[in-house]
């Protein structure tokens, strides 16, 4: 029988190992743009369109366009980056995406701080919509994506939680697992809108 001394030094030495794995996993983020040049990402869509790295930073303009990242597939992870979107400007920040994607493939986290389209950054499009400005339009901020599939109430289906700046705005889940895995992107919408990208990283989850 396990005395309670016993048992308290396998509880210490559980919690130690598990704060420990813990920190691990929080340090195994994996950066996909090298802030030079454009070494694994892809344009996609009109051959007219403006892809390239400006001032440390992936920058789009002119007509829709899609900038793919080659790496990948991904189905479970944590996805950040830093982003700036111009004054009624629109784009997105794709994943679980195809590697030749058009608009509607793959979840899109909205990018939009004074566009037309008044659903906001923050909105998964299609799915969740943010109507509040939560970024002010030709400001940097940092947008994160958690992913994973998961069981909820017995029910299958999609977790991805939506954070802005640190700030948690929620969580969607996804019963339909509509996108099972693919390719993360970012989308350019229309000639007026400038986007630009910098600080991309993904953190592979089980």
């Amino acid at each position: 029988m396990i005395n309670s001394s016993v048992r308290f030094v396998l509880a210490s030495l559980f919690f130690i190992i598990s704060n420990a794995t813990l920190v691990a996993q929080e340090s195994e983020w994996v950066s996909l743009f090298d802030g030079k040049t454009m070494d694994g990402w892809e344009k996609v869509g009109n051959e007219k369109s403006v892809w390239e790295v400006k001032d440390g930073s992936l920058s789009g303009s002119g007509p829709a366009s899609m900038l793919v990242n080659i790496t990948g597939p991904y189905k479970n992870f944590r996805y950040r980056a830093e982003v700036k979107i111009s004054d009624g400007g629109n784009s997105g920040m794709y994943f679980r995406t195809t590697r030749k994607p058009g608009f509607s493939d793959g979840y899109e986290a909205q990018i939009d701080s004074t566009h037309t389209d008044p659903i906001r950054t923050g909105s998964i499009y299609g799915m969740c919509h943010v109507y509040k400005q939560h970024v002010k339009p030709d400001t940097w901020f940092k947008y994160e994506i958690e992913v994973r599939d998961d069981v909820w109430r017995g029910r299958e289906m999609t977790r991805i939680k939506v954070i802005i700046d640190g700030n948690e705005l929620y969580e969607y889940l996804d019963f339909d697992k509509t996108f099972k895995e693919g390719h993360f992107a970012f989308q350019h919408h229309d000639p007026g809108s400038f986007v630009s990208i910098r600080k991309v990283e993904v953190q592979p989850l089980p």
